[in-house]
């Protein structure tokens, strides 16, 4: 069975959802659970028109800030806790082949429309792994 979960987080109120079936195979399995969530680098045109010169600093701080907190949440050790910059795909497959992940839980956002067809960081992952993927479809809007 699984020895070495990665949860790929985008830290989004839509994630509690996942992180419940993060929580439940994580029983079922007793592996050891890491997370990542991946800061996209903003282009460097960007801090000209904003005016600000750190911004990707803060959103890193922050990120770390509510990895920290759903660590807790998972009882995930700050050493396995990854606050990446750069392309998504890259980086949660990178960390994923440097930890020896055997599975990689992420949440598919689309629920309609092209969204479930295309692009999204949930399929490039999937077609880019060398170790099973789990993708959790959210539940329909009602």
């Amino acid at each position: 069975m699984y020895k070495h979960i990665l949860f790929a987080t985008d830290l989004t109120d839509e994630t509690e959802y996942v992180i419940e079936k993060v929580r439940t195979l994580r029983g079922y399995t007793n592996a050891t659970l890491s997370m990542i969530h991946v800061v996209e680098p903003l282009p460097g045109y960007s801090y000209a028109y904003l005016g600000i010169e750190d911004i990707e600093g803060q959103l890193i701080e922050e990120a770390k800030q509510a990895m920290e907190k759903l660590g807790t949440t998972l009882k995930v050790e700050k050493t396995n806790q990854f606050v990446e910059v750069g392309p998504t795909k890259t980086k949660i497959l990178q960390v994923a082949e440097e930890k020896n992940i055997d599975l990689i839980i992420c949440g598919s956002h689309g629920r309609h429309g092209l969204s479930l067809l295309l692009g999204s960081t949930a399929n490039a992952i999937l077609h880019g792994a060398k170790c099973d993927v789990l993708t959790v479809r959210l539940p329909e809007e009602k």
